[in-house]
């Protein structure tokens, strides 16, 4: 099994028992009570079902999880200094990693089964199952101070797959905490999303507001974004076990040179067709062109450059009231005071959408 995960690009392979992370669940209904999941609603609808492998299906006997290696080639931070560019993150700067280690797995799967004559299941990301838990069980890493699992040979940068076998086989060692005493992913954090240790308000979370959150960012959060328009790599990017790291080397998901540091001014007049097309194969593609186009806005203004007045006045009359709403606030952002007031003069007589209305009064204020 592990020469044949090689030959498919898998670079970490363990095993853990089913029953291995019953911890994990009382800490996952704690921070589903404190509400701290926002807006992904499904992280309640099977909160139940999530620590419990055998409860996607009850004849498992072991959970052979996989990593792939996704190690960007260069500092993913580097971007951030560039304001008229957009940041994306590195696991989205390729194709969809859901596809690509789907499709991995299930040929590892086809063959396992083949071999062994018996049934097995495949997951990537998107099924009830707690993957960075039952990876730490599996001895691939531990899940460090920024919630995410951190490995010895590969730093921060595993994308994690899992399979369901009918019948035991040899367990591996649970991988131990080795923090220590570091907070640099804590303290690099540009929203404050870890109220501790091992914890994460994701509704404070870039990565989480620019993706998963699907109405207008908050006020509190827009300036700390910069030029983040997708993901935010900064808790994984600071972690000093990154040191042993190494890039990818899966061509899919190598960055694609449009990807790398694209143009606001281009993204921003990206339409539904478009946006389609360009990010077709892309992770990118869930959040949907509206939210997109929204945090791009953000980005423009928090870009402190006024040549992008003219992309940000065209997105005043979107058809979308979320990236309205953001024009508005890129634009109080871009002009000063008396500017703003007679762009407000001209432009709001017209808005219907009550939160639209409001960014406009909140321009006036500021």
């Amino acid at each position: 099994m592990i020469a044949r995960a090689r030959d498919e690009g898998f670079d970490a392979v363990g095993v853990a028992h089913p029953d291995s992370i019953r911890e994990a669940g009382p800490e996952l209904h704690k921070w589903i009570a404190e509400q701290r999941h926002g807006d992904m609603a499904w992280m309640e609808t099977h909160a139940l079902r999530r620590a419990h492998p055998k409860a996607l299906w009850e004849m498992a006997g072991a959970v052979v999880m996989f990593g792939l290696n996704y190690g960007p080639d260069r500092d993913p931070r580097e971007i951030l200094k560039e304001k008229l560019r957009g940041a994306i993150s590195v696991y989205a700067q390729g194709d969809d990693y859901h596809e690509l280690i789907k499709g991995k797995l299930k040929r590892l799967g086809q063959w396992f089964a083949h071999k062994s004559g018996s049934d097995l299941k495949v997951f990537v990301d998107t099924a009830p199952l707690m993957e960075k838990p039952l990876a730490q069980a599996a001895g691939l890493g531990w899940q460090g101070k920024h919630t995410n699992l951190v490995s010895r040979e590969r730093g921060s940068w595993l994308f994690l797959g899992a399979m369901l076998l009918p019948f035991q086989l040899p367990f591996d060692e649970r991988e131990i905490d080795r923090c220590g005493s570091c907070r640099a992913c804590l303290d690099v954090c540009p929203t404050n999303a870890f109220p501790a240790p091992y914890q994460l308000d994701a509704r404070r979370c870039i990565s989480y507001l620019t993706i998963e959150h699907k109405g207008p960012i908050p006020r509190e959060f827009r300036k700390a974004m910069g030029n983040r328009i997708y993901g935010c790599d900064d808790c994984l990017a600071v972690c000093p076990w990154n040191k042993f790291a190494s890039a990818g080397r899966e061509q899919k998901l190598a960055a694609r040179e449009e990807n790398r540091a694209p143009s606001l001014s281009e993204l921003a007049s990206l339409d539904q067709e478009s946006f389609r097309v360009r990010f077709s194969k892309s992770p990118i593609k869930r959040t949907g062109r509206d939210r997109f186009v929204r945090n791009v806005l953000i980005a423009m203004g928090n870009a402190e450059s006024r040549s992008l007045m003219p992309d940000v006045v065209a997105r005043l009359d979107d058809e979308s009231p979320l990236v309205r709403g953001a024009a508005i606030w890129a634009a109080s952002q871009l002009l000063n005071a008396d500017e703003f007031a007679v762009l407000e003069k001209e432009r709001s007589l017209n808005e219907k959408d009550d939160t639209v209305s409001a960014e406009w009064e909140a321009g006036l204020k500021r």
